[in-house]
């Protein structure tokens, strides 16, 4: 539990605790983010280390002159971290995904919805999935376990990495210092955040607005179909 409660603080003062890391940890700042990108996007036992909430606030520290940091160095470290924690991740679900998952390390709730997002958007949910929180985390994964083919995989995560770095950390690199932003950070987090998750939000809606189709009528209208294919196999033996 304290846990849960040290991790929801550090992603909802994150900016304070990154100024933290910076001051103690000095030029070896870009190795720290990097790590726990890398973990984030690499590890899938990993799903809730902040993600888009770091990449902003790093983008606005290295906004700020006193704190010595290079944005296009950071951009390519994180990038990096990004790329290469996708492709652990699909190594490991490739090679032990299906015994990890029967032991229950990941939740299989977790598992089906990544599933479920990839029936949807195909090969493209790599690049999505960078914008999802714990979807981003499981989605390589789910994609080792499957049969999607690593050279189709790399070239989606590649697509995916530059687009989410890019986007959050120069996002927080051009906005991150306006005096509004600044003064309510929490709140920017908040809303990063929820922006972050809306999507999973709107498929749960959908998914419960959906009637559920009965079984009866699901095997009335295969009777139907197998009816109507006889029929026309019938009139064109006839004809």
């Amino acid at each position: 539990m304290d846990a849960v409660r040290f991790l929801f603080d550090f992603i909802l003062h994150i900016d304070v605790h990154l100024a933290e890391i910076v001051q103690a940890a000095g030029p070896w700042t870009y190795a720290v983010l990097g790590a726990i990108v890398f973990c984030e996007t690499g590890l899938v036992v990993m799903p809730l280390l902040p993600g888009d909430s770091l990449l902003f606030a790093a983008g606005a520290l290295a906004a700020k002159p006193e704190h010595l940091l290079n944005v296009h160095l950071m951009a390519a470290v994180l990038l990096t971290a990004a790329i290469a924690g996708d492709a652990l991740n699909y190594a490991i679900g490739n090679r032990f995904g299906r015994a990890i998952a029967a032991r229950g390390w990941v939740k299989a709730s977790h598992l089906e919805k990544t599933q479920a997002f990839f029936d949807k958007h195909g090969g493209k949910a790599i690049v999505l999935a960078r914008f999802v929180p714990i979807v981003r985390t499981v989605a390589p994964f789910v994609a080792g376990m499957g049969t999607m083919h690593y050279g189709q995989f790399f070239r989606f995560n590649v697509v995916g990495a530059v687009a989410w770095v890019t986007l959050f950390l120069y996002g927080g690199y051009l906005f991150g210092t306006i005096p509004i932003v600044e003064d309510n950070f929490s709140l920017v987090v908040l809303g990063v955040i929820a922006l972050s998750v809306l999507p999973v939000i709107i498929e749960v809606i959908r998914g419960m607005r959906a009637p559920a189709v009965p079984e009866a009528v699901e095997d009335a209208a295969a009777a139907q179909a197998a009816r109507d294919a006889a029929q026309a196999v019938e009139m064109s033996n006839r004809a």
